[in-house]
């Protein structure tokens, strides 16, 4: 019989690799593997002149490319009701987990769906935290890798003493998140990253490496306060970096033009005319414009004839051949002070015009994020250095469209989640947020401690519900005190659902691994065969559905009581079969289901010993999916566990 396993794995990074070199170019993968001479051919490269190339290496590198690849076994994400918000029909989700684990788990799911990610991770000033790998290399093994000792620990004459291993344990921590944050992107997605002076540099390099320094948009400059910082033992610090990367061709990609044009230049009054004779047509006449000074440079001697008869003569940055035609449509202003300018119409003010890299004052500053956060908390730094709300929804009107998905894998405090409720209520959107972060425990001696707030992510999920009834009163308020011409706003989605990283539910292959079933205990305990102690049946089928594509976690699961007691719907697509025993009149009732589910997943271990109804099961629930999609290609439609 022709059936198919859930895989155990989530990702294949390997093989996906290989499967989009083929797309590219067929002739280089041969019985499914890489023929590297043949690749550096197409690249053309027919000989290998020096090894020598122009990169950013460091201590650890080859491991952390090697982490980006490694799949996560064992491992699963566990739903948390009791800390979600509006579980029932929010869209936006939580996860606590260390955030390479939990990229990669969510990486099938959300492959190539996520609009605009933010990060804020550690700067690496010395103080911060710094994720511990496991590839991360002890203080042995990075100073052999730098030549300082060898390997019976004495040490090696060096001309200065390298500070490559405190830069190299935060570039492994990056390079691996980033390599996989990249496959979660759309093909129009874009990355903002948050860094000073420290790491930016570095930061910069291994994105170029990732992302192309062809996608490199821009290094935006955030004023983050007036006073600066005294940090630094040079100088106070006025601006920290925001890195911007497109997943695809920068050059292809639309930003939002939010920014109004300068209207302090535009000539409004009626009275003041336009001095220029021959104008033939004006076909902007009443629009605004603003006016550029025609001598901006001076290249060129031109004549501007007047309706007085007489001749305005100017150095001018046209010839006069253009200043004639501009003449004819208009676009020659002259006032009364009898300056030439150029108009430079507006025609679509309302759009605006592209954003500046220098993000102001005016968009949030480090004190404000500091007063902003402590306004949830009873004016208690549960925090240091949060980014201020508005500076994070700046960039989400950058970066994203209003049904986006944002996506934040060093959450903090949870600036990005609020940011992006905020905007939904300005703006009417419905974008959704994932957060990530880990549960860093607080400082016991801290206000947080005190507080009951144990780690990080009690205070994140706090700051979310407390930021979203605060959005959800002022929505209220501004409608209940509406002025004729106001619009209604919408309350909008503000709750989250929880996650947690855990060990897997499941016992994978249990069957494969024995060589055979123990029927009997099959038959009075099924769930110890199948799953593992103080498993439910709503992690279970989470745990399945992080090992499909394209359904993200926040769908409802509904339990069809009217097929089993253990029967779920994931998403109205993929029905989970739970139950401990398969009948035909089971099977009868599951075929009947309409709309037709997409996939059927089943225990194993629920046909006990009868494979003649697992057989027939198999083929006719997928004769009839297949029949119902059209089987445009060959897929399996029918799973077990």
């Amino acid at each position: 019989m022709e059936s198919k396993k859930v895989s155990q794995g989530i990702n294949d990074f390997v093989n996906d690799n290989i499967q989009a070199l083929a797309q590219l170019f067929p002739s280089v993968i041969k019985d499914g593997l890489v023929d590297f001479e043949a690749l550096k051919e197409e690249l053309g490269q027919f000989e290998e002149v020096d090894k020598e190339k122009y990169e950013l290496t460091w201590s650890g590198k080859q491991g952390a490319k090697k982490k980006a690849q490694e799949d996560v076994f064992g491992r699963t994400l566990n739903y948390i009701e009791e800390d979600s918000k509006h579980a029932a029909t929010t869209e936006n989700l939580y996860i606590e987990g260390d955030n390479l684990e939990v990229l990669k788990l969510l990486r099938q799911n959300y492959y190539g769906a996520i609009k605009m990610i933010y990060i804020d991770p550690p700067y690496n000033t010395g103080n911060d935290f710094v994720y511990k790998d496991n590839f991360k290399m002890n203080v042995k093994e990075s100073e052999m890798a730098e030549g300082n000792v060898d390997e019976e620990g004495n040490p090696l004459q060096r001309n200065q003493q390298s500070s490559n291993r405190f830069h190299a344990n935060w570039l492994n921590m990056m390079y691996p998140r980033l390599k996989v944050a990249k496959d979660l992107l759309t093909d129009d997605g874009v990355i903002f990253i948050s860094i000073d002076d420290n790491e930016q540099a570095n930061l910069k390099k291994i994105c170029d490496e990732i992302f192309g320094s062809y996608n490199f948009i821009s290094n935006f400059v955030w004023q983050k306060g007036k006073e600066g910082g005294n940090d630094s033992t040079t100088m106070r610090s006025h601006y920290e970096n925001v890195l911007l990367y497109s997943k695809t061709n920068s050059k292809d990609l639309n930003l939002i033009n939010l920014d109004k044009k300068d209207t302090s230049r535009h000539i409004l009054k009626d009275k003041e005319k336009n001095l220029v004779k021959g104008i033939e047509r004006n076909e902007n006449e009443g629009e605004l414009f603003q006016l550029i000074n025609l001598s901006k440079q001076k290249d060129y001697n031109v004549n501007i004839p007047l309706f007085d008869g007489t001749i305005l003569k100017w150095n001018s940055y046209a010839p006069q051949n253009t200043i004639n035609n501009w003449i004819k449509i208009g676009k020659i202003f002259v006032g009364e002070k009898k300056v030439p300018y150029v108009k430079s119409f507006l025609k679509d003010e309302l759009n605006g015009q592209k954003p500046s890299n220098i993000i102001e004052q005016k968009f949030g500053t480090t004190k404000s994020g500091s007063i902003e956060i402590r306004s949830f908390f009873g004016n208690k730094d549960f925090f240091s250095y949060p980014k201020p709300s508005t500076l994070i929804k700046r960039l989400i009107q950058i970066g994203s469209q209003t049904d986006s998905i944002i996506l934040d894998f060093f959450s903090g405090s949870a600036t990005t989640a609020h940011a992006t409720m905020q905007l939904n209520a300005e703006d009417g959107g419905n974008r959704k947020f994932i957060m990530v972060q880990l549960p860093e425990k607080t400082d016991e001696n801290s206000e947080a401690y005190i507080a009951d707030y144990k780690n990080i992510c009690e205070i994140g999920k706090e700051r979310i519900r407390r930021a979203g009834d605060q959005i959800k009163t002022e929505v209220e308020k501004h409608n209940s005190q509406l002025k004729e011409g106001d619009e209604l706003r919408t309350i909008p989605d503000i709750g989250f659902k929880v996650f947690r990283t855990s060990d897997t539910n499941i016992k994978w292959n249990m069957v494969d691994s024995l060589g055979q079933m123990d029927i009997e205990k099959m038959t009075h305990t099924p769930d110890l065969v199948d799953f593992n102690l103080e498993a439910n049946d709503i992690d279970i089928v989470y745990e399945i559905m992080l090992r499909q594509k394209d359904i993200p976690l926040s769908e409802k699961i509904e339990q069809l009581t009217e097929i089993g007691k253990r029967t779920y719907l994931y998403g109205s697509a993929y029905l989970i079969c739970l139950e401990t025993d398969i009948s035909e009149e089971l099977v009868n009732r599951l075929a009947a289901i309409e709309p037709l589910p997409v996939k059927y997943v089943f225990r194993d271990s629920a046909f006990k010993a009868d494979i003649a109804l697992k057989d027939e099961t198999f083929r006719r629930l997928k004769t009839l999916i297949e029949r119902n999609s059209g089987a445009s290609k060959k897929t399996y439609t029918v799973e077990f566990i």
